[in-house]
């Protein structure tokens, strides 16, 4: 049997030690879903990007955790565009097709499906803020409280302030039964520091991870939500900082173009020797 060739990638940043580690493999046409499955458990990464079948530059491309396959995953494509090289490529993912530009300096963009934002029900919010053992008065009334989906689904919080962000200490159980029964993939938590830039956290306990470092679908549908809710121009650039209190900074650089519905994620990804 031919030994399945495994990459290492940390994505969203310049650093090995930064960043959201991905595991690549750029030929599994001949690995079933348990294979796939027990790759991604034994690296033990939030997600491993799995290219189960090639035409040339449109890609068949599969996402799985450690404890399960996961529709759309931003920073595991940015890590496997990186991988293949400058060019364009077209990932046909879960979620659909995902266009993806590598330039000549190793900046990885994808274009989202079309966003869909919505209202989080009452009972939801109830729940949610239980759960990250946060009330109400921790969130911020100029970001209201939503959600929305780019290729994965993510509630959306906003909180006051930056220390009640780094002060993350959820219950993990509680939390992951209820993204379990609403099929949520991570949850966006949100600090606004500027106009355009925000911090970020996404605990991740379906996936089997306290919390991603680096989150791109997350950031695509928060680009999505921003628009929708009028928060920021139909053309407008945002920053995002995630993994700063992980201890492996990520940066994602966010684009929305008026009359383009997808919504541009950016960043770089550098191998893990």
């Amino acid at each position: 049997m031919t030994k399945t060739t495994i990459q290492r990638y940390a994505a969203f940043t310049d650093s090995p030690a930064g960043g959201n580690p991905a595991g690549v493999v750029l030929d599994a046409s001949g690995l079933d879903d348990a294979a796939m499955l027990g790759i991604a458990a034994e690296l033990g990464y939030s997600e491993t990007a799995f290219v189960t079948g090639r035409d040339g530059g449109r890609l068949r491309v599969r996402y799985f955790s450690p404890l399960t396959e996961i529709p759309f995953c931003g920073h595991a494509t940015v890590a496997t565009a990186v991988a293949l090289g400058p060019g364009d490529h077209l990932f046909v993912t879960n979620a659909g097709e995902v266009p993806v530009t590598v330039d000549t300096h190793g900046v990885a963009t994808l274009t989202s499906v079309p966003p869909v934002v919505s209202e989080l029900s009452g009972a939801d919010l109830g729940a949610l803020l239980d759960a990250l053992r946060w009330d109400a008065g921790d969130l911020d009334p100029e970001l209201p409280p939503g959600f929305a989906y780019a290729g994965a689904y993510h509630p959306i919080l906003a909180v006051t302030t930056r220390k009640r962000l780094a002060e993350l200490d959820y219950d993990v159980p509680a939390l992951k039964s209820l993204m379990t029964e609403r099929g949520w993939t991570t949850v966006q938590l949100v600090f606004r520091d500027s106009a355009d830039t925000f911090d970020v956290r996404d605990p991740f306990p379906i996936g089997g991870v306290y919390e991603d470092p680096a989150t791109g679908a997350a950031a695509a549908a928060l680009g999505g939500y921003l628009r929708e809710r009028g928060l920021v121009p139909d053309d407008a650039t945002l920053h995002l900082r995630q993994g700063d209190d992980l201890g492996r900074p990520s940066r994602i650089t966010v684009r929305l173009v008026a009359g383009s519905p997808g919504v541009r994620v950016s960043g770089t990804a550098v191998p893990i020797s």
